[in-house]
């Protein structure tokens, strides 16, 4: 039975509850975009990129064991004027590290000489 201005009235004479208007769910792109997640679900697509904990240890390890399949087939098929220079260059490094660090450890006593001088400066005063 319909009322007053196309609402529904029920026998006894009290007006029917309706749907609210929802425009969220009539949105067009909203319905596209939930039809294209649900369809990447169903073909197991993860759309977000997200990946367990496993999935990226094991790409990692992938990733590590390719590198040193090219760094071993790259080292066989050095001459052995390549791996000459390959060993002075690595040796250099080496020395320039210990000079760097022995630079760094010779600068903390300085520091500490200069900071000793005025600690006794002010205690002077």
């Amino acid at each position: 039975m319909t009322g007053v201005k196309g609402q529904a009235v029920s026998n006894e004479g009290l007006i029917l509850p309706r749907k609210l208007h929802n425009p969220c769910l009539e949105n067009q792109n909203r319905k596209e975009l939930h039809r294209e997640l649900l369809l990447n679900q169903k073909l197991g697509k993860n759309v977000l990129n997200q990946k367990s904990e496993l999935q990226k240890a094991m790409e990692k390890h992938k990733e590590q064991v390719t590198k040193r399949e090219i760094e071993a087939q790259r080292q066989e098929n050095m001459t052995p004027f390549e791996k000459v220079i390959e060993q002075r260059a690595k040796r250099l490094e080496i020395m320039e590290r210990d000079v760097n660090e022995k630079e760094i450890s010779q600068k903390e006593p300085e520091f500490l000489q200069i900071h000793a001088k005025l600690r006794a400066r002010m205690d002077a005063k």
